[in-house]
């Protein structure tokens, strides 16, 4: 197993537990994340939960580079494992509290976008490699754009590899509500959970769901154009892993998991 949960006082904690891959998400997690939130529904012990990964140096680094997606050959359609690993995604409308600490980049923001509020360690890093490796970050884009000014999001996804939104710009912005000491974030991450757990959880459960309102309609009219420009604007997958081969050559920074070209 490649996720952790454990249930206590009506918070469950939930880790990606890959740290030899900076709990990059594989076939195997993607499916067991959506599983975790599909029982979640129908568990009464979890009124709140809180996201982390393992490890310390990555909360996540979206898809394992090793992961083969094979794609249909249409423009207008798209398979992405990542699409169905948030709670929202799997209809759970219990709160959600992301505790980042290390990296998060690429598809982690899949995760983010569907937390209510983030928590992160002084240590925590947000980045978006997509247009370094040849490829459109749409979904991640589309899913960090609610929860950061245009300005921000429009600089971390189109400078690639090259910019690191650092945890103090994290809060500045908004991104991220709390910051605390390095290795720390799931453990106030709980504290805040454990308040809204002792909460009556109907109201609880309503309120995310009409903050989660608010912003539903733009976000589905924008995910709607996502598999399209991803088809359209992606080099091929041969380039994709000819540019992540030549800056692993040249030693150039990258803290993402090596293997293939990334599929998200």
């Amino acid at each position: 197993m490649t996720i952790r949960t454990e249930i206590k006082d009506g918070v469950a904690l939930v880790t990606l537990d890959r740290p030899e891959r900076h709990n990059a998400i594989d076939l195997d997690t993607a499916a067991e994340l959506a599983a975790t939130w599909r029982a979640f529904r129908f568990d009464d012990a979890v009124r709140a939960a809180v996201v982390t990964g393992a490890g310390g140096r990555a909360f996540c680094t979206g898809i394992d580079r090793s992961v083969d997606v094979p794609q249909p050959p249409s423009p207008y359609s798209l398979d992405d494992p990542l699409l169905r690993i948030g709670p929202k995604a799997n209809d759970l409308w219990k709160p959600v509290i992301a505790a980042v600490d290390g990296m998060a980049c690429g598809g982690a923001f899949y995760l983010l976008g569907e937390a209510e509020f983030l928590i992160a360690s002084e240590n925590a890093t947000f980045f978006d490699p997509h247009t370094t490796y040849g490829m459109v970050s749409a979904y991640e884009s589309i899913a960090m754009a609610q929860r950061m000014p245009y300005g921000e999001i429009a600089r971390l996804a189109l400078m690639g590899t090259a910019e690191r939104l650092g945890a103090s710009r994290a809060y500045e912005t908004g991104l991220v509500s709390e910051l605390t000491a390095p290795g720390a974030a799931a453990e106030v991450a709980l504290r805040r959970a454990a308040v809204l757990a002792a909460q009556p959880t109907g109201p609880v459960q309503g309120t995310v769901r009409a903050l989660w309102a608010a912003r539903e309609a733009a976000r589905t009219q924008a995910l709607a154009h996502a598999p399209q420009l991803i088809a359209l604007g992606n080099l091929p997958p041969d380039h994709q892993a000819r540019l992540f081969a030549a800056r692993t050559r040249r030693g150039d920074r990258d803290e993402g998991p090596e293997g293939g070209p990334p599929v998200s």
